[in-house]
């Protein structure tokens, strides 16, 4: 059964947040999509993989290039899997696929805006009631993920 896990960042942007969860999924050797909300967010989030960290190469690349089946971490705003990922991350409030066919996925959502709590709330309530088991995390003071009961 896929495993499926909420973040829900208080403490810093998805921006900040996301890269350190990308890094580690590659040095896990996993192939990634993350699915943003649209097309405007998808290339924001691709411009900014590229200069978050000075001392820090992310390959990625998005559904809109070319190659986009050679990527380890594959940016898109539509529902497909171009790399054949077995990880997804689902940002911004993005409506996920069936999650059937990934081994994990990753739900970020801002917890001040109320529009990305809401549709964490009810993608919990689904899958949740679907069968899968959940978990939830959420930033401590210092931006560190605590798994919650």
């Amino acid at each position: 059964m896929t495993e499926i896990l909420f973040y829900h960042l208080t403490e810093s942007k998805l921006e900040d947040a996301l890269p350190p969860l990308l890094d580690k999924s590659v040095e896990r050797g996993w192939k990634v999509v993350v699915q943003t909300a649209d097309d405007e967010r998808r290339d924001m989030l691709d411009n900014h993989l590229w200069t978050y960290r000075d001392d820090s190469f992310l390959p990625h690349g998005t559904d809109a290039m070319d190659f986009a089946e050679d990527q380890p971490i594959l940016l898109t705003a539509g529902e497909g899997n171009g790399n054949n990922a077995t990880v997804r991350f689902l940002v911004d409030g993005a409506v996920p696929p069936p999650v059937a066919g990934y081994e994990r996925v990753v739900f970020m959502f801002d917890g001040y805006d109320q529009n990305q709590l809401e549709a964490a709330r009810t993608h919990w309530k689904l899958l949740k009631g679907e069968g899968h088991t959940l978990t939830y995390w959420q930033q401590n003071q210092d931006g560190r993920w605590v798994k919650k009961a």
